[in-house]
């Protein structure tokens, strides 16, 4: 067991600006938050473009953004002007959700949804250009529902099945659930008759809230991940995973429950990542959800979405939070609890990770909380103690640890990470027990 002792901490500088809170391109002034605001952030879809080498991220209203490291946002504004006539004909809104995009050969596709608020009278329509950055043109629907259709047309993702080559699209929410299609590769769109196959839907005692469904495959792992939100954009949104051996599933939670299942009473089924937090100093936070997923170049993974302050007497804002993602040795997601600013995957010595820290148990519940940290001390001898549990941890390697106290045993991946609450360098540790619950802690 190797333990670094004499390691030194590459930690990320103190960011430009939070990233909490919106960015703006020089001299351009905030815009008063109405429902399309162009400094909302809403269902974010991140995209490295190969050529430029740019990030972007698309969101509701057909905004794009610009980054150069996903720390500092330039706004480039709305990129699909309106949806295509027969889109707007059938919903009657010329209203833009969630764009998701991929590239094929040289042309860059956005898969735009056309809806408003609550109804299934929705269609997801296909618009192209030959850069990331547009204008993308309308070139048809892909799919339409109507209030008789099982499902929602909303909510677009695209995922390549890595032994076929074959484009699918999964999509939907509430109703029917999340549901996958098969694209035509040459077009761009619905391959297939129908809705497709539903590979994720929650009860209706929950009022079947389920959504923004977005599949990424990991090559470490052989699996395909699919992420989900549960809830209805209110305090207790949270983000859920499942993964299958086929694009097409049926994808599983970490306890091995199928993600379809509606016999789901204790609101357990699916792999929480995300909710509601707060640490004991600074901004708390609710309704983390609408997540995508970057794998990026180098084989570093992040994952995106919206959130809001916790505040439930005042409406607040969509904002975009970017978190870096890693794996456990089992081979499930986590991620790291503060925010990305730049940090990267190194070797920790055992005597640099004892200390004070402030940790999160993500515990599911009815409804899905905020949840406050509580203390945690590992002491350098070994012993772990945590309000009045005490048991003891173990250094793995150079970045995961184990706790252990009871019956239950904690895996972790340890990070480097700007401390966005104490304005201040620290190291980070998120994993899981074996029962399938994140934990989240930060040192002090």
């Amino acid at each position: 067991m190797a333990e670094f002792k004499d390691c030194k901490i590459e930690f990320p500088s103190k960011p430009p600006v939070p990233v909490t809170k919106p960015v703006f391109a020089q001299g351009e002034k905030p815009k008063e938050p109405d429902k399309m605001s162009l400094w909302g952030s809403h269902d974010p879809a991140i995209f490295h473009d190969p050529v430029s080498g740019n990030y972007y991220t698309y969101c509701t209203g057909a905004i794009a953004r610009r980054s150069a490291d996903m720390i500092t946002w330039e706004n480039i504004g709305k990129v699909v002007e309106n949806p295509p006539k027969e889109s707007f004909d059938w919903v009657g809104d010329n209203g833009i959700w969630a764009p998701d995009i991929i590239k094929m050969g040289n042309e860059y596709r956005l898969y735009c949804s056309n809806s408003t608020w609550g109804v299934r009278q929705s269609c997801i329509f296909l618009a192209v250009a030959d850069n990331a950055e547009g204008p993308f043109i309308p070139r048809g629907c892909v799919i339409k529902t109507s209030e008789d259709s099982l499902v929602n047309a909303i909510d677009a993702n695209l995922i390549k099945d890595e032994e076929t080559g074959d484009i699918y699209m999964t999509y939907g929410s509430f109703w029917g659930g999340c549901h996958i299609i098969k694209l035509d590769k040459e077009t761009g769109l619905a391959a297939e008759e129908g809705i497709g196959k539903c590979i994720a839907c929650r009860p209706k005692w929950v009022d079947c809230a389920i959504e923004g469904p977005y599949i990424r495959y990991n090559p470490d792992t052989k699996y395909y991940y699919l992420f989900v939100s549960y809830g209805s954009l209110k305090s207790d949104y949270n983000i859920r995973v499942g993964r299958s051996i086929k694009v097409t599933g049926p994808y599983y939670d970490v306890n091995g429950r199928d993600m379809t299942d509606l016999d789901d009473y204790k609101n357990e089924v699916g792999y929480m990542i995300a909710c509601g937090y707060h640490f004991n100093d600074g901004q708390g936070y609710m309704g983390p959800g609408h997540n995508s997923v970057l794998r990026d170049f180098d084989n570093e993974w992040y994952l995106v979405c919206h959130i809001r302050e916790h505040d439930f007497k005042v409406p607040q804002i969509s904002t975009m939070h970017i978190h870096k993602m890693l794996w456990t040795p089992d081979g499930w997601p986590v991620l790291n609890p503060q925010c990305y600013a730049g940090e990267k995957t190194q070797l920790i010595g055992k005597e640099l990770i004892a200390g004070e820290y402030e940790r999160i148990k993500l515990v599911p519940s009815i409804p899905q909380g905020v949840i406050n940290s509580v203390p945690m001390t590992l002491e350098q001898d070994g012993r772990f103690t945590c309000c009045s549990i005490n048991g003891h941890w173990e250094y793995i390697d150079g970045t995961t640890i184990s706790i252990s106290y009871g019956n239950t045993v904690e895996t972790y991946k340890v990070t480097p990470a700007w401390d966005w609450q104490l304005d201040e360098r620290t190291l980070a540790i998120t994993g899981k027990d074996q029962y399938g619950v994140a934990v989240w802690g930060k040192k002090l």
